[in-house]
Parts: structure tokens; C-alpha cells; sequence
């Protein structure tokens, strides 16, 4: 047998004592616990109530009803934002989006926005987001799909929408009304999005501006059918919430997925956070996706027991939901978005491009043939830094398994562990204990090159 190098034996050192420091790394932050603690039940089934009132909320509905349609409803998100505090920005972000697909005719929509500027990293974005528009599109013929339905007349129809998706938008304006009145790092962006019953269209046309105007959003948390803990056929749970991130191995959206999930034992110790590492149900989406396709880190929070013959129609009320549930996946939202925007930025892994269009490599290499080395950029200033750890799991691990307090440098090995049979991920850790991102070394997929022949 080999005998154990000095390298490995003072990292299993460090690994002993990384299990201290990991819980001081990993302590609640004061302020965090008590936003969560103030999420209101009372103030969650008032806003889900205004919501259902206004009979409809379809984005082809009316624009200029005062008490009636979409209209009446983005005005009042809107109203209610700015009655929050005045450290609010809010805005409308407008587009006419021309007559295609379920969008019957030509159209104005609105996404609401309200933005709480960060301290210290303002440019860096944390996006709480839910669609604010609801549909009826009626009984379908059994075993029919979206083919027969009359989108004109859908706008006529009543849709409460109160868990789809009344319950995310009740949730996203609760954590506006509470998170700003404290003050984060970086910035949080309260968003209601319209058209999602259309084709995520307000999503897909703000994550595109985003894209476009270089906006550093490091992550997005879209809450969409968070409001029943009893399913159709009767399973019932009001103690899990799913969260969708994408099928890609140690993607960006699965590693936002885990950290929600860290976030909720700290703070929503009672709620069951699941990861799923597929991009949303079976055949279905949300206004997560559009961010994705754009780069950005997102997901998808929704309740694990849903009641599918409430959703698109008349029954979709107040009554036939559950706001305490509602209200516990609010909470984590406000613990996940609380802790990401006090954090640190993820340090770089990506190795700068060797020319224009190669890809950026992870950096991470071999050393000596056989250790891992890993190798990242600073996250920000040295001084807001406790510093970095490693973390590690096998390639069919869904969680990491280890993690090693590393300190503040920017590199460091691992004797003897393969690069080929393990995944390697590292964060920052700020000087108050809260926790990055982790930055996955993941790489790309390999290019495929076409071979020309006789």
C-alpha cells in the first residue's frame, strides 16, 4: 500500500476542523431569520383576495377598466409596490407585442417591476419573480390538447387565478413589502411578469433585455402554482415545495437549486425542500425558462402537490387553496433570496478565452498526471472575504458530499483525488459567514466537428 503523502494528510486535517468552520460558515444571519419571521399569512391571503376581484387577469383582457381585467390588476401591483417604501423603484417595463399565436390580436403588456438597489454590489441582481396574469380556457375534450381552445374567448371568461398564479405574485409582493425596509449587498428585483398563460412572453422578452443590456442577474427564483398542499387524487403535504432547475449536470440552475435548499434548512427548517434536476414538469414550463435559455442562473419553486383539475378555469379560488402553505414557501423565498443578496459573488472558475469564440474551460487541471488543482479568481474585495471552500462529490452524487474551508487564496490541490471520477464546485465565504454560489467545474459540451468526405 502507498503510504499516505504529507499533502493528504494535512488535508485530512483540514477536513477535520472544515466540520467547525462549516458551522460557524453556515450560522443563521440575524437578519435574514428575521425577515423570514415577518412574512404575514394575513397579508398573503389579503393580496390573493384583491387578485381574484378583478374577475380576470388574462393579458388580452381589458386595459383601462378601473375595477375590471388586467388592467385594474398591474395598476394595483403597481400602487401597492410603491406603498411599500420609498426605497423602491418601481417601474413598468412595456412592450406591443404584435399578433401571433395566443396573442389574438395586437397587444400592450406590462411587466411590473420593483427594484431594492444593494449597498455595495448594485449592479448584481437577485430576481424574486411570479406571472401576475391568469386564463380560462374552459373544459378541454378529454384526451384533447391546447388545439381546441378559443383564445379570443378565453379573454371573456372568468379566471381567478388564485393559486395560478396569485399565490406567487401574493408571495413576491410580501417579501417586497418586508425585504425593503433592510438593507442587502446586492440588489433585489421584485418582478410580476404578464403573458406567461400566452407563452412566456413578459418573461421572454425581459430576459432578453437583460441579455442585452449586460445585466448581471445571478439569480432568478420564479414562483409559479405555490398555493395547495392537497393534490387532485388526495396525497397530502403541506411540509415539501419542488424546486426545477434543469437537466444538465451541475448546472448553473441545479447548483441555485441546491442553495435554495441549504437556505431552507437554515431558516424554513419545516418545509422539505426538493431539487429537481429537470427543467420543469413533464411537457410543461415556466417564466424561469426564458432566463435560462438567456444564461442566467434560474428556477422554478411550485408546490409538489397540485390540483390540476382547479388549474386554467373558474375553480381556481381562494377557497380551494392553502395560504399557510403559501405562506411557508414565501418564507423560503425569503430565506434563499435574503441570504444570496448579503453574500458574496461566486468566485470565476472560467479560464479566460484563448481566442475569439473558444469556449471558456473551467480551471481545473491535472497535477502532476494525478491530483486535482483547482483554480479560481477573487470574488471581490479581499477585505469582505473570510475566504474559500472546496467542495466535492462523486458524479452520480445529487448533493456535495465535502467541503473544505481553504482560506483566501485563489488555488489549491488535491493530492491524489482524480479529476475524472469526482465533481469539484468552490465558494466564497464573507467575513459575517454568509455563502456564495458554488462555481461548478463543469465543462462544456464536447464540440462537434463535421467531417467532410468524398
Amino acid at each position: 500500500m502507498r503510504p499516505a503523502s504529507p499533502l493528504l494528510c494535512a488535508l485530512m486535517v483540514v477536513r477535520a476542523l472544515a466540520a467547525a468552520d462549516m458551522a460557524a460558515d453556515g450560522a443563521i444571519q440575524p437578519q435574514v431569520k428575521k425577515i423570514v419571521e415577518e412574512v404575514s399569512a394575513e397579508r398573503i391571503r389579503e393580496t390573493i383576495a384583491q387578485l381574484v376581484s378583478f374577475g380576470t387577469r388574462n393579458t388580452l383582457s381589458p386595459q383601462d377598466d378601473p375595477e375590471y381585467g388586467i388592467g385594474a390588476a398591474r395598476k394595483w401591483i403597481f400602487a401597492e409596490f410603491q406603498s411599500y417604501s420609498p426605497r423602491l423603484q418601481v417601474r413598468y417595463d412595456h412592450w406591443r407585442v404584435k399578433k401571433t399565436g395566443r396573442i389574438f390580436k395586437d397587444a400592450d403588456l406590462y411587466n411590473v417591476v420593483a427594484v431594492l438597489p444593494g449597498k455595495t454590489m448594485p449592479e448584481v441582481e437577485v430576481v424574486v419573480s411570479a406571472h401576475y396574469d391568469s386564463i380560462n380556457i374552459g373544459k378541454l375534450p378529454a384526451g384533447e390538447g391546447l388545439q381546441h381552445v378559443d383564445w379570443e374567448k378565453t379573454a371573456e371568461l372568468p379566471a381567478p387565478g388564485a393559486c395560478d398564479d396569485g399565490s406567487g405574485i401574493a408571495a413576491v409582493m410580501e417579501l417586497a413589502r418586508v425585504m425593503s425596509h433592510y438593507e442587502f449587498s446586492k440588489t433585489l428585483v421584485f418582478l410580476a411578469f404578464a403573458g406567461e398563460e400566452q407563452g412566456l412572453v413578459g418573461s421572454t422578452l425581459e430576459a432578453a433585455q437583460a441579455k442585452k443590456d449586460g445585466t448581471i442577474v445571478e439569480a432568478v427564483l420564479n414562483n409559479d402554482i405555490i398555493g395547495t398542499d392537497v393534490r387532485g387524487d388526495g396525497r397530502t403535504g403541506n411540509n415539501a415545495v419542488n424546486v426545477y432547475s434543469d437537466d444538465r449536470l451541475d448546472s448553473q440552475a441545479q447548483e441555485l437549486a441546491r442553495y435554495v435548499r441549504w437556505a431552507g434548512a437554515l431558516y424554513v427548517p419545516y418545509l422539505k425542500v426538493n431539487p429537481q434536476y429537470a427543467p420543469d414538469r413533464l411537457g410543461r414550463g415556466g417564466d424561469q425558462t426564458p432566463f435560462q435559455r438567456e444564461g442566467f442562473s434560474a428556477v422554478r419553486i411550485t408546490t409538489a402537490n397540485e390540483i390540476l383539475a382547479n388549474q386554467h378555469n373558474e375553480a381556481d379560488t381562494l377557497e380551494n387553496m392553502s395560504v399557510p402553505y403559501t405562506t411557508r414557501v414565501a418564507q423560503l423565498n425569503a430565506a434563499a433570496a435574503g441570504a444570496l443578496a448579503l453574500a458574496p459573488p461566486p468566485p470565476d472558475i472560467r479560464a479566460l478565452a484563448a481566442s475569439a469564440g473558444s469556449a471558456r474551460l473551467p480551471m481545473i487541471s491535472r497535477g502532476n498526471g494525478y491530483d486535482a488543482v483547482l483554480r479560481w479568481r477573487a470574488a471581490g474585495p479581499a477585505a469582505n472575504l473570510k475566504g474559500y471552500a472546496v467542495v466535492m462529490k462523486s458524479t452520480t452524487a445529487p448533493f456535495w458530499e465535502q467541503e473544505i474551508f481553504v482560506g483566501n487564496v485563489t488555488e489549491f490541490a488535491l493530492e491524489e483525488v482524480s479529476i475524472d471520477d469526482t465533481r469539484f464546485g468552490v465558494k466564497a465565504i464573507g467575513n459575517d459567514g454568509t455563502e456564495s454560489l458554488v462555481a461548478t467545474y463543469a465543462y462544456p459540451p464536447w464540440p462537434q466537428v463535421e467531417y467532410k468526405t468524398e
